[in-house]
């Protein structure tokens, strides 16, 4: 009897398509989901008679308490190779094997700059205005030449994001707890001694950190406070390190001019979320990392962690 394999939250439904599954297809089933299980008792119900199960970054959650109800469950492959959603310590202990694929970092350095630029000169606004017959320009564009870009996280992604600034002529600095002058000049950034400092003298600022405890709620309505009314923020990093609550404030009030995020407290976002609706907000679904090559990739990858684990050899081991 063939193993049975579930892709989850395949929104575009091309996970059997976007790599060769053939080398696995003798001996297990492989089922697609387009849609996403909103709580653990149905993605328990879902998944009941699965044995392997794919799934997308860290956008669902394998607690002790699921794994304890899926029986059949032998093996989790996860797109990346970080997944702090999944307990690894309960999949070890239930006998699951979890594994990551390859992944690359230029899909959200490009998305960054998309809802960065789509901000700047009001893109959404004055397209729907052309399509919609509306004003004919209604918007004056924020310059970026000149203009200081913050960069919260100077790692794999937020260095890319410095190098496109640098290249449109801004001036681009940066601040982590950990960074150094020496790392930020690497990086072709200035250095920023404090978080405040750089939202404070910023017009752009954009978030590329790790979500942690240290980082969590990192940008409060305190330091939100601190930007200028006519500055931006961009979060493709992860929701929780903004909090959500006091975005949705300063975008309403006014106090700063915009802001572009792909990620979300709660996804998919419910149809009566407020960021659904929020002014001065230009919003994508956790797109960050949705390309053909990412996708090539990480299903690429899946198969191989699928037909070495039935090798009885996993590679990729997560935990």
């Amino acid at each position: 009897m063939k193993l049975r394999c579930a892709v989850l939250d395949d929104y575009q439904s091309v996970a059997g398509t976007a790599a060769d599954w053939s080398p696995v297809a003798d001996e297990i089933d492989v089922v697609g989901f387009a849609d996403h299980c909103a709580t653990e008792d149905e993605l328990a119900s879902r998944l009941m008679e699965f044995d392997i199960v794919v799934t997308l970054r860290e956008r669902v959650p394998f607690p002790a308490t699921l794994i304890e109800r899926l029986p059949r469950l032998r093996l989790i492959v996860a797109s990346g190779m970080r997944n702090t959603s999944i307990d690894h310590v309960a999949a070890e202990r239930h006998g699951v094997t979890v594994c990551g694929t390859a992944s690359t970092s230029t899909p959200p350095v490009e998305l960054t700059w998309a809802l960065l630029l789509g901000l700047a000169r009001g893109i959404v606004t004055e397209a729907n205005a052309l399509r919609e017959s509306g004003p004919w320009q209604s918007t004056v564009g924020a310059d970026l030449h000149g203009r200081r870009l913050g960069i919260l996280g100077l790692g794999k992604i937020g260095g890319r994001v410095a190098a496109v600034g640098r290249a449109f002529g801004m001036d681009v600095v940066a601040w982590s707890r950990n960074l150094t002058p020496e790392r930020a000049e690497e990086a072709g950034a200035g250095f920023i001694a404090t978080k405040e400092e750089l939202l404070e003298t910023s017009d752009f600022v954009s978030v590329h950190l790790v979500l942690g405890d240290r980082t969590r709620g990192l940008l409060g309505a305190k330091e939100l406070g601190l930007m200028r009314p006519g500055s931006f923020l961009v979060n493709t990093s992860r929701a929780a390190i903004v909090d959500q609550d006091a975005l949705l404030d300063v975008l309403r009030r006014g106090a700063i001019a915009g802001a572009g995020v792909d990620v979300f407290d709660v996804e998919p976002l419910p149809a009566d979320h407020p960021m659904r609706s929020a002014p001065r907000l230009l919003a994508t679904p956790h797109l960050g990392y949705v390309t053909q090559a990412n996708y090539a990739a990480y299903y690429g990858d899946a198969v191989q962690d699928i037909r070495a684990y039935l090798d009885g050899e996993p590679v990729r081991r997560l935990g």
